[in-house]
């Protein structure tokens, strides 16, 4: 048998099936193979007769990871999104398969040998202390894990009980449980009569069904009523959630309600965590897969329905190799499964609510909260007026008078700003000379606490400065601050208030998502500060207060969506007050207080926003009536950059004369024109829906045969930053 392979190797030479003898077996098995001299492994993607080669090397079977319904699903991805075969299966299958050996977690468990006299053997020990402890401990139980014994006793007294023949070893498998401590004490809940109703039509259907309940209105409910309701007819169930940070909390629910038939999937697992979650939902010990959008590729067989939760989120979008859609995937593998897929919102993408109104998504909507409480009151203030009042605090009189009342009441708050770090740029005021990155065109981003400058697109740190390297002067201003300053003048001002800061600085360290919140949910902070990490999904009863500063921030990027966005975080980061008993506050910090965002975001109207930002994508031709491409070209030598990206330019230009006009096209430097020692620049595209799918094979050709020798060229679909 001829078997069609896939090595493990991701290079563009590389990206094609080879061919190896072996035995007939299933495709997407995984087989040991030779390639160019070294031993990998591969996938078995096809399978036929005879080969146009005479000699073939073997490729020995270990295992089949890999299903026929998500050899379909690669498929489809690789045409859609111009993927290469490894890339996308690495997708599905955990890096502990991407080698040889075994990748079961084993402790080797000693125990004393058989026939064995404990006084004789003491007696032998005699001039051994440590040893002679060993047997008698092993003496007194069935035995004990190796490692646990070089802690209590040290590695060289087991290591002399080994050698002495006084053990017998053994190698135990043991499952490694991500967030094993994260379990919640299930809570008795009874429907509303709209979640009922919402359950019911998402259980009896199929197709793509758009939940778009306000925040408090118990859309996770929903989502487990559904599932519990699959479960019981046999089948399985994938939760997305966009940003790890609100993984312990959705598990935490789902473990009090569905015990071990949880699984996590996440990049913050290390690879044997990983695999153990993956081996039990492939051999059907897990039948709900917990996540962010990896989970979407869980390893679940008889899916009955897929669910995204705060589907309108940008994380949902991958932005690195390899680039896709975790909606699109969703959709594609609810329908193969014959699935309900689920997108949840209180502030739906664009898109998907305009595919609601047409009715090509089921439309749910939520209305209500199920507290006694409504939504909280948002008040906004003008910082034009508290600055000419004299406040040059990061906090209203207003908000600090909240902030003050809300401890005094021993409630807790949020702030949110969605920049990290203590100032965002450092600037002479001597010479005008601005701290930049060496290898990227950004200013740096001062981190007082580490006392660093630090590049938030490479992570390059720098000496903080002192004295301007221009000119020499000491004059030095800080500039747009982040939550580290946040922190310090709410600490000034508060003197004695416990905080806690989550940003991407507080969570680099594995689990520390779960700590921040847990610490704060248990009532071990007053004021928990944050970025957008803090914006979603959290319910903490005992916030009455949220404070959002600088909530125009974003509004004025050059994006088409920087109204939507703006809208959809302080929508979100306000629901975060008042999901208890107790009412709930928030106040909005702005120098735009007349901005449409915020007059509807005010009375938390999300169809009055939906209905004038859909009428300016209308007329200004934006998604969703239009694609935007990028082609991206990036290099270390710039002269070729900008050769690639004229080629590119002109071999556009002439699809553009054959298949229809574009609504834009140009070339230009990105953005962000140095990245990573990379110089860069771009074509960008608006296209009509009509001539999309005729473009984008031609985009794909150009962007491969104009890759610079030195660097990168891909395109995206709709990128979530042009930067």
């Amino acid at each position: 048998m001829v078997l069609e392979v896939i090595v493990d190797i991701s290079t563009a030479e590389v990206d094609r099936p080879f061919d190896y003898e072996g035995e007939d077996m299933p495709l997407g098995s995984r087989v040991a193979v030779d390639f160019a001299g070294r031993h990998t492994v591969g996938f078995v993607i096809g399978k036929k007769e005879k080969s146009d080669f005479a000699s073939l090397k073997t490729a020995r079977f270990l295992d089949t990871p890999v299903s026929a319904e998500q050899l379909l699903l690669m498929n489809a991805m690789r045409e859609k999104y111009n993927l290469r075969h490894i890339d996308v299966l690495r997708l599905f299958v955990p890096a502990k398969l991407r080698e040889e050996r075994d990748p079961e977690y084993k402790r080797i468990y000693l125990a004393l040998a058989d026939g064995l006299d404990v006084e004789d053997v003491c007696t032998a020990l005699a001039r051994a202390a440590k040893q002679r402890e060993i047997v008698r401990y092993l003496s007194e139980r069935d035995g004990e894990f190796l490692s646990v014994l070089a802690e209590k006793f040290g590695a060289g007294a087991v290591k002399g009980v080994r050698d002495k023949g006084f053990v017998t070893e053994s190698a135990v498998h043991e499952a490694r449980t991500p967030l094993k401590m994260l379990t919640r004490e299930r809570k008795a809940v009874t429907l509303t009569s709209d979640q009922q109703s919402a359950v019911d039509e998402i259980s009896a259907g199929k197709g793509v069904f758009l939940l778009h309940g306000v925040t408090g209105s118990g859309k996770t409910e929903v989502y487990m009523a559904v599932i519990e309701r699959m479960l019981a007819a046999g089948k399985t169930a994938i939760m997305l959630v966009p940003e790890i940070a609100l993984t312990p909390q959705i598990l935490g629910l789902f473990r009090a309600r569905f015990g071990d038939s949880v699984a996590l999937m996440h990049s913050g697992l290390n690879a044997g965590e990983r695999y153990d979650e993956w081996k039990r939902m492939k051999d059907g010990r897990a039948k709900i897969a917990v996540g962010p959008r990896s989970a979407v590729f869980a390893p679940l067989e008889n899916i009955g329905v897929i669910i995204i939760d705060e589907e309108h989120d940008s994380s949902y979008v991958s932005e690195s190799n390899p680039r896709y859609d975790t909606k699109e995937v969703a959709k594609m593998r609810a329908a193969a499964a014959g699935a309900a897929l689920v997108l949840g919102s209180a502030t739906p993408d664009m898109e998907s609510y305009l595919n609601a109104t047409e009715g090509k998504y089921n439309l749910i909507t939520l209305k209500k909260r199920i507290s006694a409480y409504q939504l909280p009151e948002m008040e906004i203030v003008d910082m034009v007026q508290e600055f000419r009042y004299g406040n040059r605090s990061l906090f209203s009189a207003q908000l600090a008078d909240a902030i003050g009342a809300a401890l005094a009441r021993k409630e807790q708050v949020i702030l949110f700003l969605n920049r990290r770090g203590f100032a965002s740029f450092i600037m002479c005021k001597e010479c005008g000379y601005v701290a930049k990155c060496e290898d990227c065109d950004v200013s740096l981003t001062y981190h007082k606490s580490e006392n660093v400058l630090k590049c938030h697109c490479c992570g390059r740190k720098y000496h903080a400065l002192s004295r301007c390297p221009s000119c020499g002067g000491t004059n030095i201003k800080q500039g747009k601050v982040g939550t580290e300053k946040v922190v310090e003048e709410l600490q000034a001002l508060f003197p004695g208030v416990r905080t806690l800061r989550m940003d991407n600085d507080t969570t680099t360290r594995k689990d520390s998502y779960f700590r921040i919140l847990d610490k704060f949910a248990a009532g071990g902070a007053d004021v928990l500060v944050g970025t957008q990490m803090i914006a979603k999904g959290h319910d903490f009863p005992n916030v009455t207060l949220v404070g959002i500063l600088e909530a125009d921030a974003a509004l004025y990027f050059s994006d088409y969506r920087s109204s939507e966005r703006t809208f959809q975080l302080i929508t979100q980061v306000a629901g975060r007050a008042g999901r208890a008993d107790k009412k709930g506050r928030v106040i909005l910090q702005t120098y735009a207080p007349r901005h449409y965002v915020f007059r509807f975001g005010r009375t938390y109207d999300y169809e009055g926003f939906w209905r004038k930002e859909i009428n300016t994508r209308m007329v200004t031709k934006f998604p969703p009536f239009t694609k935007v491409v990028r082609v991206l070209v990036a290099s270390a030598d710039e002269q070729s950059a900008v050769d690639c990206t004229r080629n590119i330019y002109r071999g556009l230009l002439a699809v553009e004369g054959r298949v229809g006009k574009f609504v834009y096209i140009g070339a230009a430097k990105s953005p962000v024109t140095r990245m990573q020692g990379l110089s860069r620049y771009q074509v960008l595209m608006r296209l009509q829906p009509e001539i999309f799918d005729a473009v984008m094979p031609e985009v794909y050709r150009l962007a491969a045969e104009n890759k610079p020798a030195k660097g990168s060229c891909f395109a995206e679909i709709n990128p979530q930053s042009l930067i």
